[in-house]
């Protein structure tokens, strides 16, 4: 153990074993019936600590443990009220149980598989949940050196990216382009983007092109289509957020149902008594 190469905290704990001798035989400090073995305190150290560190972690964690055992002992002479507390234990004990029990319910009979019909469904219905923080476009971006070849071409191709100009933008960026990124069919966010472009616009537009250079790169941004911050997420941004929403409110419907299914056969098998004032 790491505690076992520690000299100082070795005579630490010889001094308090030699004390507490017959009681626990591995014990590091005692306060009043506690007492703090070297198991329970090696079980803290992790093993990838130096044996300086180790030293720091255990000596603190030492004195976290006495105070917390003082002030223990004291509090329990000086509270009057143990009944209330005895009250506030039972009742988080009963949450925690009912919670563990629930999650294992949840975990054994409900699937997080989310058929894509149900899944797009969910978002129509709730489309308002689902609105952007941020701007996304759609296009095609390209950053070539400044001693590229056949700028003009390029240029053509970039403002009109019919499928040929695509096939010839995608073989000439083989030897010539330092980033060339084609997204028509899929969102992306705009600010990400923009870290690759000089002096990017403020906020995009559709259907608009973009055109710079600095003394490394030409740049050239074909913004095809463009959503702005607080428009409704399309589904393929909103898909992942969309399926948790929908898992938890399975799970919700789960439980209640759950419970009321408990309270009423409860109910019917006599096991629920009312008493009439």
């Amino acid at each position: 153990m790491v505690l076992s190469s520690l000299a100082a905290l070795s005579l630490f704990c010889f001094v308090a074993c030699t004390h507490t001798a017959g009681k626990k035989s591995d014990a590091v400090v005692q306060v009043g019936k506690h007492i703090l073995t070297r198991t329970e305190l090696d079980e803290t150290l992790s093993s990838f600590l130096t044996p300086e560190d180790s030293m720091l972690v255990a000596e603190h964690f030492i004195r976290v443990w006495i105070n917390d055992h003082l002030l223990y002992d004291i509090a329990q002479k000086n509270i009057t009220d143990k009944k209330a507390i005895d009250n506030l234990v039972e009742a988080y004990r009963r949450s925690l149980v009912i919670y563990q029990y629930q999650e294992h319910l949840v975990d054994e009979r409900l699937t997080k598989n989310i058929a894509e019909r149900e899944l797009q469904n969910y978002y129509e219905e709730n489309k308002e949940l689902f609105k952007l923080d941020k701007a996304l476009i759609k296009g095609l971006f390209l950053r070539v050196p400044i001693e590229a070849p056949d700028i003009e071409r390029v240029r053509a191709w970039c403002r009109r990216p019919t499928e040929a100009s695509i096939n010839n933008l995608e073989k000439y960026s083989v030897q010539n382009a330092a980033n060339f990124e084609f997204f028509e069919n899929k969102w992306v966010d705009f600010n990400e983007l923009m870290n690759n472009y000089p002096n990017p616009p403020a906020m995009p537009k559709g259907n608009t092109f973009y055109e710079q250079s600095d003394n490394k790169y030409h740049y050239f941004l074909n913004i095809s289509e463009c959503l702005l911050p607080g428009d409704n997420a399309p589904f393929q941004y909103a898909e992942i957020i969309a399926k948790e929403l929908l898992i938890n409110r399975k799970r919700i419907d789960f439980l209640r149902k759950t419970e009321d299914d408990l309270y009423n056969k409860a109910l019917s098998s006599g096991q629920i008594t009312f008493y009439n004032e």
